[in-house]
C-alpha cells in the first residue's frame, strides 16, 4: 500500500490537483474535513466523539482524527493506497501518522508539496472568494492569518519530512497540467 501526503499552503491547489492523483493512481483521496463530516453524519463512534467536542466549540483531537484516518485506511483495502489532504497539519500529527504506519510496516512514501508565494496565496483565495462565493475567504485580515498560521504551524513539516527523505517539492505557480505532470513524476519515480 503506498501512502502520499499532498501537503501546501492555503490556495495552492491540493484539491483540483487531488481529484487527478486520485483518478490516475487508483487512490483514495482523504480529507480530513470531509473525513470528520462523514464520520458525523454515519454517527460512528469516533463521529459522534467528534461531534460532541465541535458542539462544544472544542477542537478534535489528534487522536480521533487519527482512528479516523486508521479506521479508513483498514476498511478500503482495493485501493493502490491512500492521498492525505489535511493532515498532518503539525509535526505532532505527522508522528502519529508514522506511528500507526510502523504498527503495520509501513511508511509515508512521498510529501507531495505545492510551494507557492504568499502573493500568489493572496491572490488565489481572494480570486476563489469571488468566484466560488466563499465567504470566507473574502477577509483580507483572515487570509492573512491563514497564511501565519500555515507558516508558524504547518510549514515545520517540510523540515521534518526532508529530514526522513521523502519531501518532494512541485512548483505550484505553474498551469494545473504542468504541476499535475510535476505529481506524476514524483509518484512514478
Amino acid at each position: 500500500m503506498k501512502y502520499y501526503i499532498l501537503f501546501g499552503p492555503p490556495g495552492a491547489g491540493k484539491g483540483t490537483q487531488a481529484k487527478f492523483i486520485k483518478e490516475k493512481f487508483n487512490l483514495m483521496h482523504i480529507s480530513t474535513g470531509d473525513l470528520l463530516r462523514k464520520e458525523m453524519a454515519e454517527g460512528t463512534p469516533l463521529g459522534l466523539q467528534a461531534k460532541q467536542l465541535i458542539n462544544n466549540g472544542q477542537l478534535v483531537p489528534d487522536e480521533v482524527v487519527v482512528g479516523m484516518i486508521k479506521t479508513t485506511f483498514a476498511s478500503n483495502k482495493d485501493v493502490n493506497g491512500f492521498l492525505l489532504d489535511g493532515f498532518p497539519r503539525t509535526i505532532a500529527q505527522a508522528e502519529k501518522l508514522d506511528e500507526m504506519l510502523s504498527q503495520t510496516g509501513e511508511k509515508v512514501d512521498k510529501v507531495l508539496s505545492l510551494v507557492i508565494s504568499d502573493e500568489t496565496i493572496f491572490e488565489r483565495i481572494s480570486n476563489r472568494a469571488r468566484t466560488e462565493g466563499r465567504k470566507d475567504d473574502a477577509d483580507p485580515a483572515v487570509i492573512q492569518n491563514r497564511i501565519d498560521t500555515y507558516h508558524q504551524k504547518t510549514e515545520p513539516l517540510i523540515g521534518y519530512y526532508t529530514q526522513k527523505g521523502n519531501y518532494c517539492p512541485i512548483p505550484g505557480e505553474q498551469t494545473i497540467e504542468e504541476v499535475f505532470g510535476c505529481i506524476c513524476n514524483q509518484i512514478e519515480d
